[in-house]
């Protein structure tokens, strides 16, 4: 009897002591990871969440060389520059494929108006690394020609065919939020679930900020800010990508007429596009969707922003914007709208 008893005492207590070892079971340490420079022309800040501290640098190195070898127009001999030359010797690789392949699908869903055969106009209009020139509604309308994206093919040995010498591709408007992407599955790979990855205000967060135990936190720039940079809002982001746009920090004032120039160019038109637009945010499932949509917005008609967005499950978006009276004025996405931290 006595060894009964015994033994229901030590049934019951290896549960006790199981519940024990669980609650003081110790909490990870996440050390923050932190990856900051210059590329793309612009600047980044990385974070990466680990239980040790890592050093991806060379990685991170390795993903911006090979996107700019790839796709800068502001490289000589980079592939897109050699191929906007005219050398037809070029093999697109599977990042200009993929790239392209994600342009020929924004401008049929943005019905031509996200288009990277706009170079020749983006140079043109002095926004690129070619040659400014005086432009007038002639000269406009002799470049349109060149523009155009069912003027280049990808060849059965992945080079690209041009209808003319002069097109020229850009994919500026996509390419730093491809980069992004590239960075993103840069991380996957080192087995890194927790990251936050920023170039120059382009993002895309993964899983969470494990450090303060909440999602990761980002600000969206005030267009109208007069002063430095300000917060418009904050949102929650969590596996996703946000990229923005706007003309209120890139434009060109010509010196002599003193006329302003917007950075966005209207394939439609072959002129920059001063619309009541302030700013578009967007947010997808990769940074370079989210990118070129944010792109293409700011050269849409508002309500054909709307209307596409009021169709597109897989996006969300902010746009910031003047109304018929001058205004501020807003249209938020519902999906949008959970994200904002109020």
């Amino acid at each position: 009897m006595k060894d009964l008893l015994r033994s229901k005492q030590i049934f019951l207590f290896l549960p006790l002591l199981g519940l024990l070892m669980v609650f003081c079971e110790p909490q990870a340490q996440w050390v923050k990871n932190t990856s900051t420079g210059e590329a793309l022309g612009t600047t980044f800040s990385l974070i990466y969440l680990a239980e040790d501290a890592l050093d991806y640098s060379q990685g991170i190195d390795s993903v911006f060389y090979v996107v700019n070898t790839s796709m800068s127009t502001y490289i000589p001999d980079s592939d897109i520059s050699r191929i906007n030359r005219g050398d037809t010797t070029v093999i697109a690789d599977v990042m200009f494929r993929e790239v392209l392949a994600t342009s020929r699908e924004v401008h049929k869903e943005t019905n031509g108006y996200f288009d990277p055969t706009v170079g020749i106009l983006v140079n043109a209009w002095g926004f690129g690394p070619g040659a400014e020139i005086t432009m007038d509604s002639a000269k406009v309308e002799q470049l349109r020609a060149y523009v155009g994206l069912d003027k280049i093919k990808l060849s059965d040995d992945n080079k690209i065919v041009k209808e003319a010498q002069e097109i020229q591709i850009d994919f500026n408007a996509i390419a730093k939020g491809y980069a992004i992407d590239r960075l993103a599955a840069y991380m996957d790979l080192k087995g890194v679930q927790n990251y936050l990855l920023e170039v120059g205000g382009e993002i895309v967060a993964k899983g969470e900020n494990k450090i303060k135990s909440q999602q990761w936190v980002v600000g969206i720039d005030d267009p109208q800010a007069t002063l430095g940079r300000q917060l418009k809002i904050s949102l929650n982001l969590k596996d996703e990508a946000l990229a923005s746009s706007g003309n209120y920090r890139k434009f060109r004032i010509d010196s002599i007429t003193g006329q302003k120039f917007v950075h966005t160019i209207d394939p439609k038109t072959g002129f920059t596009r001063n619309s009541n637009v302030l700013s578009a945010s967007v947010i997808a499932p990769n940074c370079a969707l989210a990118d070129a949509y944010a792109t293409a917005f700011m050269a849409m008609d508002l309500q054909a922003s709307m209307t596409l967005l009021n169709g597109k499950k897989n996006l969300e978006a902010y746009l910031i914007y003047l109304d018929d009276e001058g205004n501020v004025a807003e249209f938020m996405t519902p999906g949008f709208s959970e994200k904002v931290r109020r």
